[in-house]
């Protein structure tokens, strides 16, 4: 991954442009560093998958945090951070680096 992206589980959603992001005010990136979240703030994601061949082949997509009213879902009111995910950037990694490397 060229740049730092926060994980989310796509399995984890609450709507159908809406996830979990974190329990807390911050989350490790995929670089390490702690990135703390404000209502409105931009952020970089990814999520596992895999290619057809078994391969890891991570989703990279844009959204942005918020707080989301979870009071209706009990096992997720521990939650403090949702996201809502654009999905018109959802691309594969790889897919992203081949057209990187076409440039």
């Amino acid at each position: 991954m060229e740049k730092a992206r926060v994980y989310v589980d796509l399995n984890e959603m609450v709507t159908d442009d809406i996830a979990l992001l974190s329990k807390d005010d911050t989350k490790m990136d995929s670089m390490g560093r702690i990135i703390t979240f404000y209502e409105g703030m931009p952020v970089s994601l990814y999520s596992d998958d895999a290619s057809n061949s078994g391969e890891t082949d991570n989703l990279i997509f844009e959204g942005t945090a918020i707080k989301y009213d979870l009071q209706s879902y009990p096992e997720w009111r521990h939650v403090k951070w949702c996201v809502r995910i654009n999905w018109n950037s959802l691309i594969h990694e790889s897919d992203m680096n081949q057209s990187n490397s076409m440039e």
